[in-house]
């Protein structure tokens, strides 16, 4: 009970904050100009992901103080603790120095790697023999290591990617977040409760003012951590037997499948997939005249049901889980072709004109 006190705080606390940085004028402030990725069309504040990360933090911190007597597995006081906060403050830190004046690519991708290696290699957060249905389990053996920095760094960056539609990345942040707080708190497991809690709650207070038409964007400053996050408590979360991959990975799939299938995609077309796109699915959606706010809400309610069959795996025994990851695909694969289909029909609109 004491808990949900405290990320009511933190709601309140990253509505005030994020309604001060939502002045072009408030120091800490950078607009986000429009360009040849943005959906947006005049300067908007792009600092909101710092609202999200100030009162989170004073949230975990309150959590830590008052349950300061308590040492059992998964306490979020102990040394797991400290190496998420540590890793996230200095994403931050290179996130902002980013949006105020612009890093090397070589530079921010060189730091997510040594960061994602060092909490993979200090929290033991490889990978577990992935479950495959159909196939049974998949042992990584040597390529363990790596791939799992490897889906840390990718995590990291796809949060930024999908960051580029009003309310699109506060929202999967709140239910996401949201999910993993709920599994969390029914595996008994402190840490990933707490940290999940407190950030569904600050996105809650964000999205006030970030949900179409938004007056204030996350920046990297908010996305590139938030991504980390993400990732590193589904590693957490595995390695402690709270859930396996497949649970967070279903969760988070409405960012997790557009990012990369987007970029198979591209990469497939020769195109430098590095560069700024719109080619991102809920991109597309926006520019086939559905708008910001249909396509948000039509995501959030995909979100909901993603966490949803996520629930439902967690529930189930092998062969259900097997025809559960299959559907969960498959529905994916329809929603794909769907949106290939709208966005050739308003091509086809636009070339009649």
């Amino acid at each position: 009970m004491r808990l949900l006190a405290i990320a009511g705080l933190v709601f309140f606390l990253s509505r005030w904050l994020t309604r001060y940085l939502c002045r072009p004028n408030a120091p800490l402030s950078l607009l986000d100009h429009p360009n040849q990725r943005s959906l947006h069309h005049a300067p908007t504040p792009r600092t909101g992901g710092l609202a999200m990360l100030v009162s989170s933090a004073c949230g975990v911190v309150l959590a830590a103080l008052i349950h300061g007597g308590e040492k059992h597995s998964g306490s979020f006081f102990d040394a797991t603790g400290i190496w998420i906060v540590s890793a996230l403050a200095v994403l931050a830190a290179i996130s902002f120095c980013d949006d105020r004046w612009g890093l090397p690519i070589s530079l921010r991708l060189s730091v997510q790697v040594v960061l994602a290696g060092a909490v993979v290699s200090k929290l033991d957060l490889a990978l577990h023999p992935v479950w495959i249905p159909l196939f049974g389990k998949l042992d990584l053996g040597w390529a363990t290591w790596p791939m799992t920095v490897m889906f840390l760094v990718w995590m990291t960056n796809l949060y930024n990617f999908m960051d580029g539609m009003d309310g699109f990345a506060g929202g999967m942040t709140l239910i996401g977040f949201g999910f993993l707080a709920y599994f969390a708190w029914q595996g008994a497991h402190s840490l990933v409760f707490v940290f999940s809690l407190m950030i569904a709650a600050a996105a809650g207070g964000f999205l006030l003012d970030n949900f179409p038409p938004a007056r204030i964007f996350l920046g990297d400053i908010g996305s590139i951590p938030l991504g980390f996050l993400a990732g590193t408590l589904m590693l957490l979360g595995q390695r402690d037997g709270l859930f396996d991959v497949w649970v967070p990975v279903m969760i988070f799939s409405p960012f997790i499948l557009d990012a990369t299938a987007t970029l198979i995609r591209r990469a497939l077309h020769g195109e430098r997939i590095w560069e700024a796109h719109r080619r991102h699915y809920y991109q597309r959606l926006v520019l086939s005249g559905w708008g910001h706010r249909r396509t948000v809400l039509t995501e959030y309610i995909l979100m909901v049901c993603c966490g949803i069959i996520g629930w439902f795996y967690w529930q189930s025994d092998v062969m259900e889980r097997a025809i559960i990851l299959l559907s969960w695909l498959a529905i994916f694969c329809v929603l794909g072709a769907s949106v290939d289909v709208l966005a050739h029909h308003r091509i086809g609109q636009e070339a009649e004109k």
